[in-house]
């Protein structure tokens, strides 16, 4: 990362916590990527897909109590943009919120980071095998607490089919950062 820019902190709870989705698929090379933890939220697997067909993915909501793991990636402002754009930010799929995170890692701190939550929501929709199968490979690829992982593999999921899937690989396709 350039000494000129200035990093920013993009905190991953669902499949961008995984290393191959966030850099493979949506192309963002990070500078580190630390497991952590934000208080005051709670994982719900209840929002609807940008793509019709496909199962519900992860969403964040306020609870006061609550805690949701995820991964602090530092980042570049321009990648946070593009993250944005993949996310669907500027369609109203997600917007932004800022939270303060605390890193599991040692040295422990602590950071406010960017993430993304949506009001959209339908609690009749539950995520694909294929999705959670990459949510808990990153939960597990960052070293996040193991009780966290097992209620992971514990959320109901569906089976996704070929056409919705090659449909979310163009789409992802389209959208990677051109060189």
């Amino acid at each position: 990362m350039s000494a000129l820019v200035s990093p920013v902190w993009y905190f991953a709870y669902g499949s961008n916590m995984e290393t191959a989705t966030f850099q493979g698929r949506r192309g963002i090379s990070f500078s580190r990527a630390l497991p952590a933890r934000a208080s005051g939220w709670r994982i719900v697997f209840d929002k609807p897909p940008v793509v019709p067909g496909g199962g519900a993915v992860a969403n964040i909501v306020t609870e006061p109590a609550g805690v949701v793991f995820g991964v602090l990636y530092e980042i570049t402002p321009e990648q946070l943009a593009h993250v944005e754009l993949t996310e669907g930010v500027l369609i109203g799929n997600y917007h932004r919120v800022e939270m303060w995170a605390e890193s599991l890692a040692a040295p422990a701190f602590a950071t406010t980071a960017a993430s993304v939550a949506s009001d959209r929501r339908d609690p009749a929709l539950v995520p694909t095998d294929r999705y959670m199968g990459c949510v808990i490979a990153g939960a597990e690829e960052h070293g996040l607490p193991a009780a966290y992982i097992a209620y992971l593999r514990e959320v109901p999921v569906c089976h996704e089919t070929a056409g919705v899937r090659e449909l979310i690989d163009a789409v992802f396709h389209e959208l990677r950062p051109r060189s």
